[in-house]
C-alpha cells in the first residue's frame, strides 16, 4: 500500500508594526489614536516602575522580584484585550498586566516587599494572584475555563507563562485538558529566549513553541512579542474565538529578556552583551514611539512631559507604598485558609500574648 499523509500543519507568524515604526494597514488592529497614546503611556509607565522597583531592591526596600523591561509588549499588548468579564491567570512577570486590572502600584511595590496584604484586586476584578512556581497556574487557569463553560458564560481566560514552563509537566496536562475539552483559555507564552540560564534551544527541540498546540488539538500561533499592535490583534481574536465556543488558542510572544532573570540573578554570567544589545535596537516602546512620531502623535515635548508624568506617577507610588503600616505579628497568621483553623487561632492567641509580655 502506498504512503498516505494523513495531516499537514503550519504555524503563522504574526507581524504589524515593524522595528521602524511602519505597521501593515491591513492588519493593523481597531486601536483609535487616543487608546494608542494611552497605550504607550501605560508601556512607558510600566518601565519607570520596573526600574525604580530595581533600585528599591537594591536598596534593601523591596524583596527579590522579576523585571520585565523589554517585555512591555508582550503582556500589555495581550492583556489590553481583556474583557471585564474574562480572567487573568498571571505568572510573575506581568506587572503591567496587574496594572492594567486595576492594581495600584503602590499595593504591588507592599507585595514585593513581602507584605501579602499589598495583593488587593480591586472589587470584582477576575484576577488570581501572582504565581510563583513556574507552571503550575496553567492548570488553575484551564479549570476556571471549564467551570464557565460548564455555567455557560461567554468569557474567556488569559494566562502567562514562560517558555522554560512547557518543560513542566503542568503545561502538557494543561494543553491536554484545554484541547480534549475545548476550554475557554488563550495559553500566553512569553518565549524571552532564557529559562533563568538556560536558552531556549535547550528547552525544547521544537522550532517555535506555538507549535506544540498542534498536537493537542488546538490553534497555534507565533507573534513578534515586541510588537504591540500584533500581539493585542492575535490575543484579541484568540479571546473572541475562545468565549464562542472556538476552543483554546496556545500564544507564542518572541521577545527578549533584557534584564536577569530576577533581581537575585547575574545574566552576564551566560550571556553576551552583543546579544541584550541586539535585542535592546528591537525594543517594544522605542517602536511604539517611532509610530506615534511617524503619525504626529508624539515629540520631543509631549515624550518628555510624559516622562516626567511617569516618575511623577512612581514617585507617589512609593510615597503611599511607604506610608502603609507595618503589618504586626499576627498577620502570618492571615490568607492560610479562608478561615482560620482552630489549632492556628490558638497560636495566633499564644503568639499575642507573648508579644504582649502576657505569656
Amino acid at each position: 500500500m502506498p504512503i498516505r499523509t494523513l495531516v499537514s500543519f503550519s504555524v503563522d507568524r504574526v507581524e504589524v508594526l515593524d522595528p521602524q515604526g511602519n505597521v501593515d494597514e491591513a492588519l493593523m488592529p481597531a486601536l483609535t489614536p487616543d487608546q494608542i497614546k494611552a497605550l504607550y503611556e501605560q508601556m512607558v509607565f510600566t518601565r519607570r516602575l520596573d526600574e525604580r522597583m530595581f533600585k528599591l531592591q537594591r536598596q534593601g526596600r523591596l524583596g527579590t522580584f522579576a523585571r520585565v523591561t523589554g517585555q512591555e509588549g508582550a503582556h500589555i499588548g495581550a492583556a489590553l484585550a481583556l474583557g471585564a468579564e474574562d480572567w487573568l491567570v498571571p505568572a510573575f512577570r506581568e506587572l503591567g498586566a496587574l496594572l492594567l486590572r486595576g492594581m495600584k502600584p503602590e499595593h504591588l511595590l507592599q507585595f514585593w516587599s513581602g507584605d501579602e496584604r499589598g495583593y488587593a484586586l480591586p472589587s470584582g476584578s477576575r484576577t488570581l494572584p501572582i504565581a510563583i512556581p513556574v507552571g503550575t497556574h496553567m492548570l488553575h487557569a484551564v479549570g476556571i475555563g471549564w467551570a464557565m463553560k460548564h455555567r455557560g458564560e461567554k468569557a474567556a481566560v488569559l494566562t502567562f507563562f514562560g517558555e522554560g514552563a512547557t518543560s513542566e509537566g503542568d503545561f502538557s496536562e494543561a494543553m491536554n485538558m484545554a484541547g480534549v475539552f475545548q476550554v475557554p483559555v488563550v495559553l500566553f507564552c512569553q518565549n524571552n529566549q532564557w529559562a533563568i540560564s538556560v536558552p531556549y534551544e535547550k528547552q525544547t527541540a521544537s522550532f517555535t513553541v506555538a507549535q506544540k498546540a498542534l498536537g493537542y488539538g488546538m490553534t497555534g500561533v507565533q507573534v513578534d512579542g515586541n510588537d504591540v499592535f500584533a500581539v493585542y490583534r492575535v490575543t484579541n481574536e484568540a479571546l473572541e474565538r475562545a468565549r464562542t465556543g472556538g476552543g483554546p488558542t496556545l500564544i507564542e510572544a518572541h521577545t527578549y529578556r533584557v534584564s536577569d532573570h530576577t533581581t537575585s540573578d547575574d545574566a552576564r554570567r551566560y550571556r553576551s552583551d552583543e546579544e541584550v544589545e541586539k535585542w535592546r535596537q528591537r525594543d517594544p516602546i522605542l517602536r511604539l514611539g517611532l509610530y506615534l512620531r511617524k503619525k504626529g502623535l508624539l515629540d520631543d515635548a509631549s515624550e518628555a512631559e510624559m516622562h516626567v508624568k511617569a516618575e511623577e506617577k512612581v514617585g507617589a507610588a512609593v510615597a503611599a507604598f511607604e506610608a502603609i503600616p507595618a503589618p504586626g505579628p499576627e498577620e502570618i497568621f492571615r490568607h492560610v485558609y479562608g478561615e482560620i483553623t482552630e489549632p492556628l487561632s490558638g497560636q495566633r492567641a499564644a503568639l499575642m500574648a507573648h508579644v504582649e509580655g502576657k505569656a
